[in-house]
């Protein structure tokens, strides 16, 4: 995605970046280059708040739910070769009768 307008900071840097901003999880320095992003990119910041607002929701819905390490270890995998752009069999990530 891209407002087709010039930035610092692509607009597909930002939303690769999205969930690492709004769960605290990068350095500083680029928080700071993200939210000045997000200052003068309003198509970027409307994506931001939309993911915020979906994220409060999961988590007042399911937040007490605790998620076995191997099932988060499972995930975060399958999310980062999503991110690197290979290809991700379906079966992946599975849900063992021990995990449910």
């Amino acid at each position: 995605m891209s407002c087709g307008e010039p930035h610092e900071t692509d607009c597909s840097e930002v939303l690769d970046h999205l969930y690492e901003f709004l769960d605290s999880e990068m350095p500083d320095v680029d928080r700071s280059k993200i939210q000045h992003h997000f200052e003068e990119c309003s198509p970027c910041l409307e994506k931001y708040g939309l993911e915020r607002a979906v994220k409060k929701l999961v988590k007042r819905c399911c937040g007490h739910d605790d998620v076995p390490s191997d099932l988060r270890a499972k995930v975060m995998g399958r999310i980062e070769l999503i991110r690197s752009g290979e290809t991700v069999p379906d079966h992946d990530v599975t849900v063992t009768p021990q995990e449910s």
